[in-house]
């Protein structure tokens, strides 16, 4: 009995010793806001060896040393896109944050051409195949997910069928996001016919890796450059609306741009950067460096402000809510903001408990059902101080509103992959365009009252019929909402 009772005090002091060295580690790293140490903390002492456990596992972003390596030599071998000539500069008002973008990978505020919108979900990738089929030179497409259905299947023939004809097609698929399209039959027929085809943070051997890296770092980049003349960047993955790896939740509604002009030198340089990274080779149709180089179809138009920013792990961890804050605080009349994951963090639910004090009528409309449980709990944690600061937030379905967009005062927006939360914030890497365009605006603006005819507005009285219990669940995950 006493040697049973020394047994457990050692395991007890030993479990203690490793919460305080697992505390230690969470106080002194740089790079961590408060939030984040306290949410750490609490899950560290609140639940035993799983909170350290779960620290030492993905409470660091930790890259693989190859990859990280490769990252490093990538991004100095390929500088950023120059600009020629002086474009119009954007609104003076949001000059801040263009600015912002432009840091975030040193690109310079460029012009995009010829702007197309594409809502419904046949009309996204029969555009793209469009492309491919005229595609003399090269087609570039980074995808996070890539399901073996048939939008999968239609888009991997046209490629076939582009590199037999003799155009470079390169394909970086995630993973994780495309582990079963991986072993799908089309997969190696691309791979027979001649499409150079790449995976970023391959996902076999996970166990192994959790040793030397993150395991849920992902490339969540959705983006196509074509001929280098052609862009689409967008929420869109390669997938059919029925989304049959989480069918439960279809549809899932996407939005996807199509761009020309100098900006697509920016599409080409991310592109080129996460291809040299996870390849170690260099593309055969380099890029053309100099932005004026890229020139839209002869019926393009001179294009609007715009510029890229990709972020990631390495890159610029504060690039997505700093770009968005600063979008945010330029708003003067209006605002609406579309996310499937909403856990903004303190910075942005300020910012937008802000705008609408000043009198910008700011919507925001998410998933009234989320294919994540944790992620759900913790946006309707931000709703009651949202909705008393005036901000009106729907609730979107059936299906998931999967479109990350913002849209501020009839003439500048935001469109992309990345997501109003940490995950996007700091551990995915994510490309996004911020552009002033008062025509794409009102497209953008025409989606959203779409989406808005299929939402329920969740307000104070909504929030009265809350049981006890749901707030308190909402409140709980919400303490763990800066590690989610």
């Amino acid at each position: 009995m006493i040697e049973a009772l020394g047994t457990l005090n050692l395991a007890v002091a030993l479990h203690l010793l490793a919460q305080i060295g697992a505390a230690i580690r969470v106080l002194a790293r740089p790079d961590k806001p408060p939030a984040v140490r306290a949410g750490w903390l609490v899950l560290i002492f609140s639940v035993p060896v799983a909170g350290v456990v779960l620290y030492l596992l993905v409470g660091e972003t930790r890259l693989n040393f190859r990859i990280a390596q490769r990252q490093r030599k990538t991004l100095a071998a390929l500088p950023p896109p120059r600009a020629r000539h002086r474009f119009d500069p954007p609104p003076e008002a949001w000059r801040a944050a263009f600015a912002r973008a432009a840091s975030v990978n040193g690109y310079a505020i460029s012009h995009a051409c010829a702007p197309r919108l594409l809502v419904p979900a046949q009309d996204q990738i029969a555009a793209l195949i469009e492309d491919i089929e005229a595609a003399s030179d090269s087609v570039h497409i980074i995808s996070y997910i890539w399901l073996d259905d048939p939008v999968g299947r239609a888009l991997a023939e046209a490629l076939i069928r582009a590199a037999k004809r003799g155009v470079e097609v390169c394909l970086l698929v995630d993973g994780l996001g495309a582990r079963t399209f991986l072993r799908a039959p089309h997969w190696q027929a691309m791979r027979a016919a001649g499409v150079q085809t790449s995976v970023a943070f391959p996902f076999h051997w996970a166990l192994f890796k959790l040793a030397t890296s993150r395991i849920d770092l992902r490339n969540h980049r959705k983006l196509a450059v074509i001929d280098a003349r052609i862009a689409y960047i967008g929420s869109r993955n390669i997938a059919a609306p029925e989304f049959k790896i989480k069918a439960r939740f279809a549809p899932w509604t996407d939005i996807l741009l199509r761009l020309e002009g100098p900006i697509v030198a920016q599409h080409a340089h991310i592109f080129a950067t996460d291809w040299m990274t996870h390849t170690g080779r260099a593309l055969e149709a380099e890029p053309d460096t100099p932005e004026t180089q890229v020139t839209p179809s002869p019926t393009a138009a001179l294009g609007a402000p715009a510029i890229c920013f990709a972020s990631g792990p390495m890159l610029d961890a504060r690039a997505i809510p700093d770009v968005f804050d600063a979008a945010i605080g330029a708003a003067r009349d209006s605002l609406t903001l579309t996310t499937p994951y909403f856990v903004p963090g303190e910075g942005l639910d300020a910012a937008l408990r802000a705008a609408a004090r000043r009198g910008v009528v700011v919507r925001l409309i998410v998933p009234r059902r989320n294919d994540s449980r944790f992620v759900a709990l913790a946006s309707r944690s931000y709703y009651p101080a949202l909705i008393a600061a005036g901000v009106q937030i729907y609730e979107h379905g059936p299906g998931i509103l999967h479109a990350k967009t913002l849209l501020a005062d009839d003439h500048a927006l935001i469109l992309g992959s990345a997501n109003l939360d940490r995950r996007s914030y700091e551990l995915n890497y994510e490309a996004c365009v911020l552009m002033s365009d008062p025509a794409l605006a009102r497209d953008l603006a025409a989606a959203q009252d779409g989406w808005l005819e299929h939402s329920v507005r969740i307000d104070s009285d909504s929030l009265a019929q809350w049981s006890l219990a749901r707030r308190l669940a909402n409140n709980l995950v919400s303490i763990l909402a800066p590690v989610l």
